[in-house]
């Protein structure tokens, strides 16, 4: 009977070993976890990027409104003949009473 429960002590102590320091253990299934997390929201930032991509080629097929509002909003262009107007906002300032 002794030696049935060393043998069991002894597979338990090599069960424990192998869940907490082997191949497919705790710490290579945090390992593996930690990446997949860093995938997914890698994959959430360029999938969000390929949406407003998508939306810009949409824009561009559209025709020349999109070409010429995108040359205006970051060229700084305007159109021959055309006069600029930039309208700033009112200063607000504080009333001395």
């Amino acid at each position: 009977m002794r030696l049935f429960q060393i043998v069991l002590t002894c597979l338990a102590a090599f069960l424990q070993y192998r869940l907490w320091f082997a191949n497919n253990g705790i710490q290579d299934y945090t390992r593996i976890k930690s990446t997949v997390e860093s995938h997914q929201e890698l994959n959430a930032k360029l999938s969000k990027r390929n949406k407003l991509l998508k939306a810009d080629i949409e824009d561009l097929k559209l025709g020349l409104e999109g070409v010429e509002e995108r040359a205006r909003n970051e060229l700084g262009m305007i159109k021959e003949n055309e006069t600029f107007i930039r309208v700033l906002p009112r200063k607000h300032h504080e009333s001395h009473n």
